[in-house]
């Protein structure tokens, strides 16, 4: 058993080539049989994620705040506290905060990820 104590926590800037805005993030490790990548991040109002794809899917978790995930076929959708993502596996998408608040939530990567270009628009 391994515990991280939030006491602990130390929040990082995320890599600026992959998202819009400014953001952090708390790597909690890997996890599980299929060895997913587990992260807190904190986005800032307006910040966002690239494209990408993760090749065996994502969960995204919200604990705070407000913010939107959006899909190559043009559905952008708002989330909330409590509110559960699934990508499915190589689905590109972007995530994170609204224009006007930020969000904060725990993500679970399974698979490489691939970054495919900045979100436009």
């Amino acid at each position: 058993m391994r515990i991280s104590r939030s006491d602990d926590a130390s929040f990082q800037p995320v890599d600026a080539d992959n998202f819009e805005g400014a953001a952090n993030r708390r790597d909690l490790g890997r996890i599980g049989p299929q060895s997913a990548a587990a992260l807190v991040v904190r986005f800032e109002a307006g910040a966002r994620t690239h494209w990408h794809r993760h090749a065996d899917g994502q969960m995204l978790y919200v604990l705070e705040g407000s913010g939107r995930v959006g899909t190559r076929d043009g559905t952008v959708e708002r989330i909330g506290p409590g509110d559960f993502v699934h990508a499915e596996p190589g689905e590109e998408h972007w995530h994170g905060a609204a224009d006007d608040a930020g969000l904060t939530h725990v993500a679970l990567s399974f698979g490489d990820t691939e970054w495919v270009g900045p979100r436009l628009g």
